[in-house]
């Protein structure tokens, strides 16, 4: 007896008059298992699938069950376009203080905002806006923002420069005050990254170096300050326009 759930064309004829019943959808998870299975088993040289872009899924046509094969290649290019949806990002922008609820608070409810309270005058400042526009680049999916830090908080002390926040979910999730807490000088792209990804901002190295591995955020007394300030702004009347929003 023939197989009723087999691919051919007279079991098509027979679904379409009612006489076999629909043959079941298979599940995401159960489709990547199958079709994983099948690229193992016939292209044992090629990577794993998840490694794929389209083009090389466009070299595995010969494979038997090409309705395995297209139906993959339907859901990553949906993954594709998602991200790239989210990708729109890509440069260091600048606000001013009216922006900020806009631009950051309101912003982060969609992706990760990571704001530089920032002086052109301080080296480390200077220096922290070349990381952050090269992590900008490389991370389009995350806004990068940077607003003058007086301008933010009135009289905000140079020591406190440069300092970063982290919003996501319409909520600070980090502030991060004082060149220290970036390794001062010695501050790198590799290890900015290091510490948003703490933080979910950005994502993490796959294989990380024992430094970055270690490396947390260090704690320094101006960080309550900046928190208090953060927190003032939180409680008191919308006319004083300290800190953060």
């Amino acid at each position: 007896m023939d197989d009723p759930n087999a691919d051919t064309e007279w079991n098509d004829i027979l679904r379409a008059k009612g006489i076999l019943p629909p043959k079941d959808e298979k599940k995401d998870d159960e489709l990547e298992d199958a079709f994983v299975d099948m690229v193992r088993a016939r292209q044992t040289k090629l990577d794993s699938l998840d490694n794929k872009d389209l083009d090389e899924l466009d070299e595995l046509e010969d494979l038997e069950d090409d309705q395995v094969l297209n139906e993959y290649r339907h859901k990553r290019m949906m993954e594709m376009q998602a991200q790239a949806a989210k990708e729109k990002f890509g440069e260091v922008k600048e606000i001013s203080k009216p922006d900020f609820i806009k631009e950051v608070t309101e912003a982060s409810k969609e992706c990760y905002v990571v704001v530089h309270l920032y002086k052109d005058y301080i080296p480390a400042c200077k220096l922290m806006n070349r990381c952050l526009s090269e992590l900008a680049l490389q991370f389009k999916a995350t806004k990068f923002v940077r607003i003058v830090a007086d301008m933010c908080i009135p009289n905000y002390p140079d020591m406190n420069v440069p300092t970063l926040l982290v919003y996501g979910e319409g909520d600070i999730k980090a502030n991060l005050v004082g060149a220290i807490q970036f390794g001062g000088m010695k501050m790198t792209a590799k290890s900015l990254r290091a510490i948003l990804a703490q933080y979910g901002a950005v994502p993490a190295e796959k294989v990380a170096d024992e430094d970055d591995r270690n490396q947390e955020p260090k704690k320094t007394i101006y960080q309550s300050r900046a928190t208090a300030a953060l927190s003032d702004d939180d409680d008191e009347s919308d006319t004083d326009d300290r800190g953060y929003y």
